[in-house]
């Protein structure tokens, strides 16, 4: 198994700089221990700033967490484009890189150490998967679901907007949306949608179908892309590749992002089909 290169983007806005370095050292790690098990050869992050309030702070937070002094490891910060959205940012990333694998990751990510290692040796084990899916805990151990079914209005409505005791009728049905059904013991290929916080492609599945769609400024671009590079490719939810993510529930922000949530909502239905239970 002959080692290759690793391509990483993260796009950051107005973001938790301290999260993020937290998530650049884990990714130097995880990306380390790949590359004493002979799957990596070289990567390179590339950091989207989409709008940061300090800029020379954030540069310095993440080269500190990265410490790209090897020969094998390089940063490069992408800025000046303003906020083109969380989507359109990774693609500018994506097009600046070449390497046959490419990890999407959010900035409020924590990989385990071997998170890489393992990433890589199920692609190269699996030539028909395009992209894998972690297994997620949140920021105090509890498991997260971030793979999905394909979603329905209500179960939207449902897990953005309603109260519990709305929810708890549903129960059944959104822990069906949700993959709850998911072993904790094997990989499972045919997911249908994968969480942007955390997408390790491979290049060749993405530049198939184009990369993420310009029409989402931001929530859905995961869920699009997901649909389309599942008709070329199989996703796997893998659980050994394991993360902890601190962030989550795009619907339950403030009113401006979930304005953008139900502009991005409609342009998906309205490209793959809507369904409303």
């Amino acid at each position: 198994m002959a080692a290759e290169d690793v391509d990483v983007s993260i796009v950051v806005f107005h973001s938790d700089v301290a999260a993020l370095e937290e998530t650049v050292r884990s990714l130097r790690t995880a990306l380390a221990s790949a590359r004493e098990a002979g799957l990596l050869r070289r990567a390179t992050l590339r950091l989207v700033d989409n709008g940061s309030p300090d800029p020379a702070r954030l540069d310095r937070k993440a080269f500190e967490g990265l410490a790209p002094e090897a020969d094998w490891l390089a940063l490069e910060v992408l800025r000046g484009h303003g906020n083109v959205g969380y989507g359109r940012g990774h693609a500018c990333a994506v097009e600046q890189g070449s390497a046959p694998h490419h990890l999407v990751l959010n900035p409020d990510v924590v990989l385990d150490s071997e998170a890489v290692t393992e990433a890589l040796q199920y692609l190269h084990a699996h030539p028909h998967v395009g992209l894998v899916a972690p297994h997620v805990v949140g920021a105090s151990g509890e498991r997260e679901f971030l793979c999905k079914r394909y979603p329905s209005i209500l179960t939207l409505a449902l897990r953005g907007f309603a109260p519990g005791w709305l929810r708890r009728p549903f129960r059944g049905m959104l822990e069906r949306y949700e993959m709850r059904d998911l072993p904790e013991d094997r990989a499972v290929t045919g997911v249908p949608i994968a969480s942007g916080a955390f997408m390790f492609l491979r290049r060749a599945a993405l530049d198939a179908v184009g990369g993420f769609s310009p029409d989402y400024f931001l929530y859905f671009e995961d869920f699009d892309l997901s649909l389309r590079l599942g008709r070329i490719a199989d996703i796997a939810w893998v659980p050994s590749v394991r993360i902890r993510h601190t962030g989550g529930r795009a619907a339950r922000k403030g009113w401006a992002q979930r304005r953008l949530f139900l502009a991005s909502a409609t342009t998906f239905f309205q490209r793959h089909g809507w369904k409303l239970v």
